[in-house]
């Protein structure tokens, strides 16, 4: 039986209000939650960015829901200490936290004043990344040399059974390197067929564990204001890579988005007012064989959209899936 679960969006909601969402999507009967990991948003119109591992404790405190958090160790963080944040919720909420682990975009990491590496040095990053987590996380002293540096390191707090390090990608080429190293993959809404084809080069590789997939959503009662909230909430997020993974700030998002067309947002966003159309849209994803769907409403009111897609949505999909 498919997961489905509640995306909470740091860059776009306050945390206070975001922890408030994530309680109210439980009692609705979204069966877990995932947190996306930013210091900075894709635009000034969502105006936020909370700081996800102090609110990942709350939120795992505050519920009984298990958690993912999509994580970028290597330039913003260090890799121990993604480790040690990563022992620490997995000591404490044994079972109900994994990390997706990705290559991440400079509009967060060049916060540090560090170049932004080419994207095989990230690749090439991440993996060094990967290693030191699994080895601090088995118990291991580490020391490191390479793309990151590592001076004997110990996790004194961990849990009994590691939380899973899941791939993060976009692309095939990225989904078939995941297969590596990662306990799972994780990516975004699709055309169909690119889905299918990510989940087959995982697969092909001999890749393991299981399959997330983030899905952005607007639902409102009108059809014109949930094409509104899209519009204004994420045509800044609507272009692929590089693009996405190289600007800077949100005033560069800001700028570059100024005038992309309707029609763009809602190649990227499933948009409508009608239930029975996400219910269509999410039956296409469930026949893929994802493991789990986290539901991204990309407006900054969750109420309304919790409420509904839990009386609504998830039901008729539990039914079918």
């Amino acid at each position: 039986m498919t997961v489905f679960g509640f995306h909470a969006s740091h860059e776009q909601i306050h945390p206070a209000e975001l922890l408030k969402a994530v309680v109210h999507a439980e009692r609705a009967g979204f069966d877990a939650a995932m947190s996306s990991d930013h210091f900075s948003p894709w635009s000034a119109r969502q105006g936020q960015s909370g700081f996800a591992w102090s609110w990942l404790g709350a939120a795992l405190q505050a519920t009984n829901l298990p958690f993912g958090v999509v994580n970028a160790p290597g330039q913003r963080y260090h890799p121990a200490i993604i480790a040690q944040a990563i022992g620490t919720l997995g000591a404490m909420y044994p079972g109900r936290f994994w990390a997706a682990l990705g290559t991440g975009e400079a509009s967060n990491e060049h916060i540090t004043g560090d170049g932004w590496p080419r994207k095989e040095l990230r690749n090439a990053r991440l993996r060094e990344c990967v290693d030191v987590i699994r080895a601090l996380l088995a118990g291991e002293e580490v020391s490191h040399d390479g793309l990151v540096t590592v001076d004997r390191a110990k996790l004194w707090t961990r849990p009994e059974q590691p939380p899973a390090l899941i791939g993060a990608a976009v692309s095939v080429a990225t989904a078939r390197w995941c297969a590596e190293w990662a306990d799972g993959l994780i990516t975004v809404n699709a055309p169909v067929d690119h889905l299918r084809q990510m989940i087959d080069a995982y697969r092909d590789a001999g890749g393991r564990g299981p399959l997330h997939l983030q899905v952005h959503v607007s639902w409102a009662p009108d059809q014109a204001e949930a094409e509104a909230i899209a519009y204004d909430q994420w045509r800044s997020n609507v272009f692929a890579p590089p693009v996405c993974w190289d600007l800077d700030t949100a005033e560069h998002f800001d700028t570059v988005s100024e005038d992309v067309p309707l029609e763009k947002v809602t190649s990227t966003v499933n948009v409508s007012a009608d239930p029975g159309r996400h219910v269509g849209w999410l039956e296409e994803y469930l026949e893929l064989g994802f493991d789990q769907i986290a539901l991204h409403h990309v407006g900054q009111e969750q109420r309304a959209f919790i409420d509904t897609f839990g009386t609504e949505v998830l039901p008729k999909l539990r039914t079918t899936g």
